[in-house]
């Protein structure tokens, strides 16, 4: 019979965003055992990147952990694991993450707009994951929590670059539709 492994809340490994040519545009580890480094975890996301691009796998073994990836115009998302880790659940937290990061852009999710809202994807990963811990895999309670925009002040206190902002999203929504 084989040995049980211990439970543990210490699910995720890393989480990261790169771009299409596999550079980095954020990224976050929790195992300083596996990644002690930047130079090491450089190395994995290039690896991580030349094995992913321009495939359809969602999930990949690389290097001892379980990577799931979800890719759109020009970034790659990607949440790593354990290899005996449940791909449903990383898979779940790489959703979450994936569709946070889309309200947050409004559905713009393209490595511009991304940098322009850094700060605020930023604080999405922190309240997806801490530490390697799952904290919230519902990408509408996560951008609750880390909306920081100025949509709720009332007309007459926004300066004028954000009502001409807030009519333009309206104006290029109310288009798409």
């Amino acid at each position: 019979m084989d040995s049980l492994l211990e439970p543990t809340l210490y699910t995720i490994k890393g989480m990261c965003i790169l771009d299409i040519t596999g550079e980095r545009v954020l990224a976050k580890y929790y195992d300083k055992t596996i990644f002690p480094t930047v130079k090491e975890q450089r190395a994995y996301e290039k690896n991580l990147s030349e094995k992913t691009y321009r495939q359809d796998t969602e999930i990949i073994m690389l290097d001892g952990l379980t990577c799931v990836c979800k890719s759109n115009v020009d970034l790659y998302f990607y949440v790593m694991g354990s290899t005996q880790e449940n791909e449903l659940i990383l898979l779940s937290v790489l959703n979450c993450l994936y569709d946070t990061v889309s309200m947050i852009l409004k559905k713009n999710v393209e490595k511009r707009s991304l940098l322009e809202n850094l700060d605020i994807v930023m604080l999405a990963f922190d309240e997806i994951c801490d530490g390697g811990i799952i904290l919230d895999a519902d990408p509408s309670s996560v951008v609750k929590r880390v909306d920081l925009r100025n949509d709720d002040i009332p007309i007459g206190e926004q300066t004028v670059a954000q009502v001409l902002q807030s009519a333009k999203e309206q104006l290029k929504w109310s288009l798409l539709k």
